[in-house]
């Protein structure tokens, strides 16, 4: 089933499927005249692309020139899908773009969300979202980087983040600080950095199997004012946490669009493909192939767009739907995308072939934005929750 159909479900409007319609013909006429030579100029490219359209503005609310009251999921996720069956660089620089203000939407005052808002939406700025550290991925309570106070008006900013998407390339960073109001994860708050602050460096950059810009960063007396907080003193978690409940449904949203694009790839080839004097897809080994992805794709598709409808209806917090869209989408791509390689063969680990590049873009979305473990402790935890909540059953 094709994205086109899945928005015929009760859980869009016309202007969702108005968006996608619109965002398709652009990125099918643009992205493929936007080249992956060096990956920091194909990310910038793509950002000002995407921002000179118009399409950036899912990213930011209306209020600051954005497309919805408060930011839609649904929209977030049909955009991460579109892009994802496309261009995985493309993906990712919206992503980026929506997660690394997400926080600022959310939480910054009237003057950050105006200082910062306004160049996201346009493609003029890149943002960029600071939480992992090189101790402290998915256990953010073990977070060391600390922000102390210098002076009545500011912090200190001490300490190292890695594995930053957009690290070298951002223009502004939210970054997570130990501020010591409570122990564990109540003692961190959330800042705006801007790129240029004396103290932040790029300590390395680093390399990954899909190319994407990634750095780890170094704070070294980085002095911030407070008026760059997010929050209140101490709410860093709640920050962070609030912005991944937007976000992390859009990271199974774009892993449906890589395995939609997987499949797409896999029924062409059946049906192109002969094999013993008839094509592939005759092979009943083949027909349960492409039976178990195109399940797999449509199981995932009423997960993440359960998730982004549940959000988008005023639910405070999806904290069990996202994680159950995030954790099955990513994990049931990445069994597609591996049977569609398998299926084409040599063709299918050969550099430049499209289910080449798929199987190297998915790997990465089951570990960041909460790796499947932990989704599944989360999702267990929601659950026992749950159960302590209701009444118990009466005995028959």
């Amino acid at each position: 089933m094709p994205l086109s159909e899945t928005l015929t479900w009760p859980f869009f409007e016309e202007h969702h499927r108005g968006f996608a319609d619109a965002l398709a013909r652009w990125a099918d006429a643009t992205l493929p005249g936007l080249g992956h030579d060096g990956v920091d100029e194909a990310c910038r490219a793509r950002v000002a692309a995407l921002g000179k359209a118009g399409f950036l503005k899912a990213c930011v609310p209306a209020e600051f020139g954005g497309l919805h009251e408060k930011l839609d999921v649904r929209t977030l996720c049909i955009a991460r899908e579109t892009l994802a069956f496309r261009d995985g660089l493309a993906d990712f620089a919206l992503a980026m773009q929506g997660l690394g203000t997400g926080a600022i939407s959310l939480y910054g005052t009237p003057e950050l969300r105006q200082k910062y808002l306004p160049p996201v939406r346009d493609g003029k700025a890149i943002a960029a979202f600071a939480l992992s550290e090189p101790e402290a991925g998915s256990d953010v309570a073990a977070m060391a980087t600390t922000a102390t106070p210098d002076g009545n008006a500011h912090v200190r900013i001490d300490g190292v983040k890695t594995w930053i998407s957009n690290g070298g390339i951002a223009d502004h960073y939210v970054v997570f600080a130990r501020t010591g109001e409570a122990p564990g994860a109540k003692g961190l708050s959330a800042f705006m950095v801007d790129a240029d602050t004396p103290g932040l460096t790029i300590a390395e950059r680093i390399d990954v199997i899909a190319p994407h810009p990634l750095a780890t960063l170094k704070f070294d007396g980085c002095r911030v004012p407070l008026t760059s907080r997010l929050g209140a003193p101490g709410e860093g978690f709640k920050v962070a946490m609030a912005t991944l409940d937007i976000f992390r449904a859009t990271v199974g949203a774009a892993a449906l669009g890589f395995a939609r694009r997987a499949l797409h790839q896999t029924v062409e080839h059946a049906a192109t493909r002969n094999l013993f004097g008839a094509p592939l897809g005759e092979l009943q080994m083949t027909q349960a192939a492409i039976a178990d992805s195109a399940t797999e794709v449509d199981a995932a598709a009423l997960l993440v767009y359960r998730a982004a409808w549940v959000k988008d209806k005023g639910a405070a917090r999806v904290t069990r739907e996202a994680a159950m869209a995030k954790m099955f989408a990513t994990e049931a791509a990445q069994r597609v995308i591996d049977r569609a390689v398998q299926l084409h063969g040599g063709r299918g680990v050969t550099k430049g072939e499209k289910v080449e590049e798929l199987y190297r873009e998915i790997r990465a979305l089951r570990i960041y934005e909460g790796a499947t473990e932990v989704q599944k402790i989360v999702i267990a935890r929601e659950a026992l929750r749950n159960r302590a909540a209701r009444p118990a059953l009466a005995a028959e």
